[in-house]
């Protein structure tokens, strides 16, 4: 994926994609590269990190900057301490939580569409055993998008897929453990989509809430 990413990155900054260029199509990247379209994802999540481009839906990925930023939001942020993982999930839960109420409050059916296309891909995934990051970050996405709040949107971006960040457990070897992981968090992410598709406020916020929180408690565990 790093790969991948450094090689798109250069080729933005380089100027070989303009500003507003769309790039190649998931289809096309995974076999030029000879990578999966798992691997594709996660570049492409990379660089959204970055602020270089942005996913539009139905339209593909478009390039909107070509620098770097001078400087990150979570330039301390380290995905291999528990303790930051943590501290990321408690900034996610102040901000997630009410986004789930708001999309409950003003979703369109075509972004009530979009929030369980996710989390159908998400369960896709898990029955294949690919790796669920980039799902369960478009699914978050989706969500924020259906706040009609753009800074909601604005603020994922700006994290990226360090937002969901179990990739050390989907590398594990105890492949029965993980799975059973996974399925806890489809089944929390598909009770928020109820709640959201209900138009139930109250109930994607606590739904989300628990999600969060749920996710900070079982890292915690890791840590004791």
């Amino acid at each position: 994926m790093q790969k991948l990413a450094a090689s798109l990155r250069e080729d933005i900054l380089s100027g070989a994609y303009q500003l507003g260029a769309k790039l190649p199509s998931e289809a096309a990247l995974t076999e030029s590269h000879e990578v999966s379209r798992t691997v594709v994802r996660e570049a492409i999540a990379s660089l959204r990190s970055d602020g270089l481009v942005e996913a539009r839906q139905g339209a593909g990925v478009f390039v909107i900057s070509q620098s770097m930023p001078s400087s990150s939001m979570l330039k301390s942020f380290s995905p291999n301490k528990i303790s930051s993982i943590i501290e990321l999930l408690e900034l996610r839960t102040a901000v997630e939580v009410e986004a789930a109420a708001l999309a409950a409050k003003r979703r369109s059916p075509a972004q009530e569409g979009a929030i369980l296309e996710a989390c159908g891909e998400m369960r896709a995934l898990i029955e294949v055993g690919e790796s669920t990051v980039e799902a369960d970050f478009e699914f978050h996405m989706a969500i924020a998008a259906a706040t009609n709040n753009r800074r909601f949107s604005e603020f994922l971006e700006l994290m990226g897929n360090r937002v969901i960040p179990r990739q050390r457990l989907e590398s594990s070897e105890e492949e029965a453990a993980t799975r059973r992981y996974l399925q806890q968090i489809l089944a929390e992410h598909e009770k928020i989509c109820r709640a959201i598709s209900d138009q139930d406020e109250k109930g994607a916020r606590d739904a989300m809430r628990l999600h969060l929180e749920g996710s900070g408690n079982r890292y915690r565990e890791l840590l004791r």
